[in-house]
């Protein structure tokens, strides 16, 4: 792979050095929103990579399936999961040793159609059809907005969600999620409940070089990863579980074996080869051609969350986190994280969703997060023309407002 990694670092890519254009962003692709367009932040949708892989050659990322491929339901019978097609878990294995956030060695993979059908594949497994009560599910608030939904959709009778893990003090069994980076938060997370018998889920989708340092190789009993917030390809809706108990994998398999049959092979391998690139790629970290994708992810919403920072602090009536300082493994700088979402908060208390919405931007409110209403999440995954929007109308908020004699004193 050495001798691959030196050729593609030599030649020459767009994608960091015109991060800022929005013709190249958009792959030479124009797309003029009206001044008074809804623009819609609500969802994590990972537009903000098209530009980076417009940029690689068509065959780059291309392959092929005959007619006659693909056709059984099995793909490794002896593997725990047995739709897991070696590809992609040769892929995975690959990107999380180069990444260096994750161990594989010891753990099974299990595949699902995003991490919102391993979570729930999680919660079958972890159960027991003899327990005498609903297992309680909770998280630490703010939480992951969806996470009460997927508990409580089918309405099982092995499990129920119980909410905030700082309230939990019942002295029965759980499953708490353990959401790092947070989502919606972005702060790195560790569980809260401390009660005997309770079962940790980590979700780590945003446990990415682009969204916050890589501290440590993770080894949790299980850890939720998704293809849409590591690479940006949501629409392929392939996530992985890594899962140290091999009986927890082969339940969590039977889950989805009875809820779908499997996950589709076309998807498995579109982004086993996505995977593959990405991991050919990870050497060139800071090469001047900037041919690394987390290189090229991390640059533009660093790039973002600056923008954001100094619009903020002009002015005055919001406030966003802070994030540490910390030295980042697989880059080898010390940096501070970059989320995905900006958790922003209305300084006077104001309804900040409603706020936004009457400058024509939906995001999602805090109460969605068991948080306070004077919280949005706002999505920083946009194309570059709808930030560039957002950014614009937040400053034309500060018109409105000025003189409110606030100070921000939270910000950097």
């Amino acid at each position: 792979m050495g001798g691959t990694d030196q050729a593609r670092c030599t030649r020459r890519s767009p994608a960091a050095t015109n991060v800022g254009n929005s013709k190249e962003n958009n792959g030479g692709v124009t797309r003029n929103l009206p001044v008074d367009a809804v623009i819609n932040l609500d969802h994590g949708d990972p537009t903000m990579y098209e530009s980076y892989w417009r940029t690689l050659g068509d065959d780059e990322c291309t392959f092929v399936i005959k007619g006659y491929e693909s056709l059984s339901y099995f793909s490794n019978p002896k593997n725990p999961c047995w739709f897991l097609e070696p590809k992609l878990e040769e892929s995975i294995k690959s990107l999380h040793g180069a990444v260096g956030n994750a161990a594989t060695d010891g753990y099974s993979i299990v595949v699902g159609t995003g991490s919102s059908q391993l979570l729930q594949a999680v919660l079958y497994a972890v159960t027991s059809h003899d327990q005498p009560n609903q297992i309680n599910v909770v998280s630490a608030a703010p939480y992951y907005s969806s996470y009460p939904e997927i508990t409580d959709l089918v309405r099982s009778g092995l499990y129920k969600w119980a909410g905030d893990a700082h309230q939990f003090d019942k002295n029965e069994p759980y499953v708490e999620f353990v959401t790092s980076p947070n989502n919606p938060s972005g702060v790195i997370r560790g569980p809260v409940v401390n009660g005997g018998g309770g079962i940790l889920v980590h979700d780590l989708a945003y446990y990415w070089p682009q969204y916050t340092p890589i501290t440590s190789s993770l080894e949790f009993d299980i850890m939720l990863f998704t293809a849409s917030k590591c690479t940006g390809h949501a629409g392929s809706r392939i996530g992985w579980a890594l899962v140290k108990d091999k009986e927890v994998a082969k339940k969590m398999t039977k889950f989805m074996e009875v809820i779908t049959i499997g996950v589709s092979k076309e998807s498995q391998l579109r982004v086993a080869k996505i995977l593959q690139v990405i991991v050919d790629r990870c050497k060139c970290f800071g090469s001047p051609e900037g041919h690394n994708f987390f290189e090229f992810g991390k640059n533009l919403l660093t790039k973002r969350w600056e923008i954001l920072r100094e619009t903020v602090k002009q002015n005055k009536m919001f406030i966003l986190p802070k994030y540490p300082l910390q030295h980042c493994n697989y880059t080898g700088d010390v940096t501070q994280a970059h989320p995905a979402f900006a958790w922003i908060k209305c300084k006077d208390g104001t309804d900040c969703e409603k706020l936004f919405r009457n400058h024509n931007i939906l995001t999602r409110g805090g109460r969605k997060f068991g948080s306070d209403p004077g919280f949005v999440r706002v999505s920083m995954l946009g194309r570059e023309e709808e930030f560039n929007l957002f950014i614009d109308r937040l400053s034309m908020i500060q018109i409105f407002n000025k003189g409110d004699g606030h100070e921000n004193e939270n910000l950097d």
